[in-house]
């Protein structure tokens, strides 16, 4: 079975990161600016499609998306 760590993480890196910036489970995603909030929605729907669920939008915030620790938290939630 794949890392929901590893699978987000270069999810991240290959849509959003334009540079050599290291990403690690750690990195502030929002608030580091490697993420804004339309992307947000894409890294949302990823989510969803990848672990078929689905996250309310309240549940969706910035500060729930601002790392891969915290996105994979989440998600977790969310997996039956």
């Amino acid at each position: 079975m794949e890392d929901m760590h590893e699978v987000i993480r270069e999810y991240v890196i290959n849509e959003y990161v334009e540079d050599d910036t290291e990403v690690t489970n750690d990195t502030p995603l929002i608030s580091g600016g490697i993420v804004d909030s339309f992307s947000m929605v894409s890294l949302k729907r990823f989510l969803e499609n990848k672990y078929s669920i689905s996250i309310p939008d309240d549940r969706a915030t910035p500060e729930a998306f601002d790392s891969v620790n915290k996105i994979c938290t989440l998600v977790q939630e969310f997996i039956g």
